[in-house]
């Protein structure tokens, strides 16, 4: 068995209070089964809490409190940990973006977005704006920053092994000018080439196939169980039931099925970029 991992409580407040939770329960004697007993809550979830993965609820921030009598010491501090958990992100979103930077594999499916991780400034301020028609230009430019920075998880010691599956209407819906669309889709096959990541086109003649509604992303882990988040519009879902999430993960596989393959995918992004660059994007 590998040698158990300690959070970094100085990294961030979640770590912090995940670090402690840990403590806590362990100067209890208490085992992570123990701690999750009548919280509706599995022990991968807590596990996740306590390596600061994922923050902690106000249900089980009470559940916590009573276990171990802490004095109400999780409840009183779970908004703080939740607000310095968004860091700018969607608080939906927030746990998800911790979570990938632990992954070791991260499979996006894209029906109506260019993955966060593929995306270019100009492509991340296009949208932002326009889910944000009331925003400042600084909280726009504080979003684009932090979606931006996602990105340098490629650069980690141990980078995930990333695959994404984009819908071909992607790559013709003209978010930008022709310039910037050309410049974003050689972006992403700069990106797949570099991280020696997958990416495969659904085309638009397919007629049907297993995720034609909505934004799904599966992830793995070294040391816990798989997850899927699944996206719609101003929410999103993270899902550990293993029954779905095998659902979810045949389902992928169908739809890797009904893709072109990776090497005609690139080829059709490399067309895509080069008929923007010359004012004739196809139809």
């Amino acid at each position: 068995m590998p040698p158990r991992k300690d959070p970094d409580a100085s990294a961030n407040i979640p770590s912090f209070y995940g670090a402690e939770l840990r403590f806590k329960r362990e100067d209890a004697g208490l085992t992570l089964e123990q701690l999750a007993e009548g919280s509706f809550r599995g022990i991968p979830f807590l596990s996740q809490i306590e390596r600061g993965e994922r923050r902690m609820p106000m249900d089980l921030a009470r559940h916590v409190d009573k276990v171990l009598k802490t004095d109400g010491f999780f409840e009183r501090r779970c908004e703080d940990a939740r607000k310095a958990k968004q860091s700018g992100h969607a608080e939906y979103f927030a746990d998800v973006a911790e979570m990938e930077k632990h992954a070791e594999t991260i499979e996006d499916w894209a029906p109506m977005l260019v993955p966060g991780l593929l995306q270019t400034p100009d492509y991340a301020r296009a949208i932002v704006r326009a889910a944000m028609p009331r925003a400042s230009d600084e909280e726009v430019e504080e979003k684009v920053n932090v979606r931006m920075a996602r990105a340098e998880l490629f650069g980690s010691e141990n980078p995930p092994k990333f695959w994404a599956i984009l819908d071909e209407s992607l790559i013709r819906r003209r978010v930008l000018p022709a310039e910037q669309m050309a410049e974003l889709l050689e972006h992403i096959a700069g990106v797949v080439r570099t991280t020696h990541s997958i990416l495969q086109i659904v085309p638009e003649d397919v007629a049907a196939h297993p995720f034609m509604m909505g934004m799904t992303r599966i992830m793995t882990f070294a040391d816990a169980p798989p997850v899927v988040y699944a996206e719609s519009l101003h929410s999103g879902q993270l899902i550990d039931y293993p029954a779905l999430v095998k659902q979810y993960r045949e389902s992928y596989d169908l739809l890797r099925a009904a893709a072109l393959s990776p090497e005609a995918s690139l080829a059709m992004i490399q067309a895509a970029a080069e008929d923007y660059r010359d004012g004739k994007p196809r139809d």
